[in-house]
Order: structure tokens, then C-alpha cells, then sequence
């Protein structure tokens, strides 16, 4: 095992993921015989999961949590409080972090690369005091957030992202925004606002192509289309990361954002409402570490490779 001190492991595991029932022993005997003793903890009444890593900080060496991308969005204040590193095993709907940072979605494979893996060091997004690991969304997102029932994420898994949403595109409007960055003021007409820190978010959409979790920067993007099926012909470039190139689509990149609404509008994190605008969104760099490969190990380009081939 890589770093002989991480030794006791916070065992966190989400019973409500889409597969948090799924058989777990095969996972803990397999982290225990690679070096690890599990201590086992759950929130109690008005506990988040923050507040037992807090509370656990001495207990513990890493903390590994089983679930998806909202329950590691839970725990992100206490990662950042206690600076204990982070093992994933993928347990929910989409695990968009997960993907992002070259974790494999087999939880005995995620396991084995705990045992294995050094910590590296993440960036997390923040909006308004809010953490979050992939994306933060206004708009359509945080709608389609609003209608996805847990009970729908667990029936019917990444096929209830697409039911809600086609329910949702035929109604859906735009509303104007006015987007602070970089010493400017934009006022625009969107269906959504997005800023991004990971590169997968809502099941199979990709925030840019050549975005990373370490990579010291937020990506921004806007739908600014006037028609729904404008929406669907986009869907193909959403799913790749290459819809900035398209003229109805607002993109950059930027560490610092605020974008304010005339009415107050739900902001989605990972998933979950957690706040409303007006939105100020900054990066936090190396907020986090977590067992994963390192960058160069991953199986997408980072931007790093990216701009190193630019100039070789």
C-alpha cells in the first residue's frame, strides 16, 4: 500500500446510492487485508457527513466514502477541514467525479487503487460558501435537479436524466443573466449557466473536452439557443465537451465568476440545490487529495498534455 501511515480507513457508505446495497464485504475484506482498519461511522440525527469527518479526524488516517457524486459533495467541507485524503468507491447514478479523475467504476477495481494509489492533490469549485466536485449549474440543470426524484435515479438510473429533461425542454424558457468575470459585465439571454470544475457532470454531459480536476481553473459555459430542438442538436457536442465552438454557446475559462439574475434562481451542485443567485463562484485550488492515478496515467488528455504538445 502507498504510505505506510494511511492505516485507519473512515468507512462512509451512502445505504440510499443506487448501488450502496450491493454486497460490500468483498470490498472491505479486500481493504483490509491490503493493510486497512476500517472504522465504521454514520451521521446521527442532524449530522452531515462533514460533520463525522470532522468529528472522526482523530480516528482516522483517509476517509473512503461509497456512493455517488452527491454524497461525496457532503463530505467536501470535511475534506477540506481535516485535509484527510480521499478514497472513492463508486457506488451512485452517474459518478461524474469519479470518471473525471480516471477512478474505475468497478468498486473492487476503485478499491484496489486506494491500496495502490498516492493522494493527489484536487481542485474543488465554490459558489456562495458551497463546495462542489463537477459542475454548478442555473437554468435548465437546476430544474431538471429540482424534478429528479432519488426515487427516479434508482429506477431507472442515467435513463430518468433523459425522461425528466425531455419533460422539462418542451416548457423551458430563456431568462437573462449578467455574468461578471475578468473585469467585465456580459448581459445575456440562456436557457443555462454553467460553471465547471471537473469534465463529466449530469449522467454523460462533459463540461469541456480537455477540462481537469487539477487544472487550477473553472470552465464556464452558456446555452444561449432560442428554440428547444436548437437544444437537441447541440446534445451530441454537450456529450463530447466541444460545444463552445458553437456560436450559440458562451465559453471560457476563468478562476472567479458572479452571475446575477433579476429574480433569484436556484444554483445546482453535484446535483443538489444548495444555493441561489446571485452566484459567486471561485476556484479552490488543491483543495483536496484523493487515491487516484496521476494525470498522466489517466486515460483522457489533460489540458497540461495538451498545451505540451502545443509547444513541442
Amino acid at each position: 500500500m502507498t504510505g505506510t501511515l494511511h492505516k485507519r480507513a473512515l468507512l462512509i457508505v451512502n445505504p440510499n446510492a443506487r448501488s450502496g446495497k450491493r454486497p460490500i464485504a468483498p470490498v472491505r475484506e479486500m481493504l483490509e487485508s491490503g493493510g486497512l482498519t476500517l472504522v465504521d461511522a454514520a451521521p446521527t440525527d442532524g449530522e452531515t457527513l462533514s460533520n463525522v469527518i470532522s468529528r472522526m479526524r482523530d480516528a482516522c488516517d483517509l476517509v473512503i466514502i461509497g456512493g455517488g457524486d452527491g454524497t461525496l459533495n457532503s463530505a467536501a467541507a470535511g475534506l477540506v477541514d481535516t485535509g484527510l485524503p480521499l478514497g472513492v468507491l463508486p457506488l451512485g447514478t452517474a459518478n461524474d467525479f469519479a470518471r473525471t479523475i480516471g477512478i474505475p467504476a468497478d468498486p473492487h477495481d476503485a478499491a484496489r487503487l486506494i491500496l495502490s494509489a498516492a493522494p493527489q492533490p484536487i481542485d474543488l469549485g465554490e459558489v456562495n460558501g458551497h463546495l462542489f466536485f463537477n459542475v454548478a449549474s442555473i437554468g435548465f440543470s437546476a430544474e431538471l435537479a429540482g424534478e429528479l426524484t432519488e426515487k427516479a435515479k434508482k429506477r431507472w438510473g442515467k435513463l430518468g436524466y433523459a425522461i425528466v429533461a425531455a419533460r422539462l425542454l418542451a416548457r423551458s424558457r430563456l431568462f437573462t443573466a449578467y455574468v461578471e468575470h475578468d473585469g467585465s459585465v456580459d448581459e445575456i439571454r440562456t436557457m443555462q449557466v454553467s460553471v465547471g470544475n471537473g469534465r463529466h457532470y449530469g449522467g454523460g454531459m462533459t463540461v469541456e473536452q480537455t477540462a481537469t480536476a487539477d487544472d487550477g481553473r473553472l470552465d464556464f459555459y452558456s446555452l444561449e439557443v432560442d428554440h428547444w430542438w436548437r437544444l437537441l442538436a447541440l446534445l451530441p457536442s454537450l456529450r463530447k465537451g466541444t460545444h463552445g465552438k458553437w456560436d450559440d454557446v458562451r465559453a471560457f475559462h476563468t478562476t472567479e465568476v458572479i452571475v446575477k439574475t433579476s429574480k433569484p434562481r436556484a444554483v445546482n451542485t453535484d446535483g443538489d440545490l444548495t444555493t441561489w443567485t446571485p452566484a459567486h463562484f471561485r476556484i479552490r485550488e488543491k483543495a483536496i487529495r484523493v487515491f487516484a492515478p496521476a494525470t498522466e496515467n489517466r486515460d483522457f488528455g489533460s489540458k497540461r498534455n495538451v498545451r505540451a504538445s502545443e509547444h513541442s
